[in-house]
């Protein structure tokens, strides 16, 4: 069923649409809720995961907190980690 381009379904979809450019957007790490939906999982779900240790890319835990790196979703969903712009800031 196709959608009108002004339909709340379309906004909701284009809303959540997660494109290289918008991950990279996020840093170097992020947190679990982030990349849980990323992944398209939800929260309760991505916690447990991260618990079982069975979230799709490794979790780093600082202190209290769950840290997930951002080159490995990259990486997980096969997204060129790399822009090329390192190259450029190594030689200005």
């Amino acid at each position: 069923m196709n959608q009108p381009p002004g339909s709340p379904a379309t906004a909701l979809v284009n809303a959540a649409g997660w494109t290289p450019t918008r991950i990279r957007a996020l840093g170097s790490v992020t947190d679990v809720p982030t990349a849980a939906a990323i992944f398209g999982i939800g929260r309760s779900a991505a916690y447990e995961l991260v618990r079982l240790g069975s979230f799709p890319v490794p979790i780093l835990r600082l202190g209290s907190r769950y840290r997930v790196p951002v080159a490995a979703i990259l990486a997980a969903l096969r997204m060129p980690v790399d822009t090329g712009d390192e190259e450029i800031r190594r030689t200005t």
